[in-house]
């Protein structure tokens, strides 16, 4: 837990702060970006929340923060109610599932819920709140993995609900050698009629894509938003397999038509299929540059 004794400097008074064992991961920045900054190489609160959505907002990011490194002066009254927000509505049927794992580095997970069964997209923390949750919304089917980042709690998540979990087996290790679906094509795979797994290796030689329903394409750490460039991005520092695959597996991208990328890491993008494909053009004429 967050400790007041640890509180930065950098944060404004006020109920709400971060201390110092943020591992400036981005997820509350983004979760609240009304009330977190990046200050350093760290987070801290730069404005009080002074609405009920604002509040809302910054408590989410505090129980999704991976490390614990958000707190309250105040013995906050509505934890309960906020755990119950989770996971929080993207679009649609598409669900962001919070509480962000710190063996994933923070890493995003999300929910898609179908009535042929539910798919967590990457793994969270195994935290009894949200497992209460993904249980109310109907359980898992499907585990799936982008890469072998991300996986953080999936043992506990296969062994509570009973899902089938899926990595390509180029990025499975001792950890994960017991998924019950490793693939091994390089080519795109129908795991179902809405749902195609797009190997994408560069990143990890064995990351893959999720593209559901031609609209949501699940990224992993392949591509995600930048705001500061203000241009879809892929992690040239963070490449860890090729960059010259990672080029061309982003090249593949332009063969699929989706509106929105839901990355790991990085923030979330959306917009129309012509904007979508001009901005993964755009990012990979940049690629080419880097």
């Amino acid at each position: 837990m967050a400790q007041v004794k640890q509180r930065r400097a950098e944060n404004v008074p006020g109920d709400f702060y971060v201390d110092q064992t943020c591992i400036d991961c981005d997820t509350c920045r983004w979760m609240a970006p009304e009330v977190f900054q990046q200050a350093g190489d760290q987070s801290a609160v730069y404005h009080q929340p002074i609405s009920s959505e604002q509040r809302l907002r910054a408590m989410q990011a505090l129980l999704a923060c991976p490390t614990a490194s958000i707190g309250t002066v105040e013995k906050p009254p509505d934890v309960k109610t906020v755990q119950a927000s989770f996971p929080i509505p993207v679009a649609e049927n598409v669900y962001h599932c919070g509480y962000h794992a710190e063996n994933s580095y923070g890493a995003a997970s999300y929910l898609i819920q179908r009535p042929e069964g539910n798919v967590l997209v990457d793994s969270p923390r195994f935290a009894p709140p949200l497992v209460k949750q993904l249980e109310a919304m109907g359980g898992l089917r499907y585990l799936y993995l982008t890469h072998q980042d991300d996986v953080a709690d999936h043992q506990k998540f296969h062994d509570y609900f009973g899902c089938e979990r899926i990595l390509h087996q180029d990025d499975i290790s001792s950890d994960t050698r017991g998924v019950e679906i490793p693939l091994t094509s390089s080519a795109p795979v129908d795991l179902a009629i809405d749902l195609k797994i797009i190997p994408v290796p560069g990143h990890t030689k064995g990351h893959t894509v999720l593209l559901y329903r031609q609209q949501f394409l699940f990224t992993g750490d392949h591509l995600s938003w930048s705001e500061s460039m203000h241009q879809l991005i892929a992690f040239r520092r963070a490449c860890w397999y090729s960059w010259p695959e990672l080029v061309q597996s982003m090249q593949k991208l332009l063969d699929y038509e989706f509106e929105w990328v839901l990355p790991g890491h990085g923030r979330r993008f959306h917009s129309d299929r012509q904007t979508m494909r001009q901005s993964l053009q755009k990012c990979l004429d940049w690629m080419q540059t880097v």
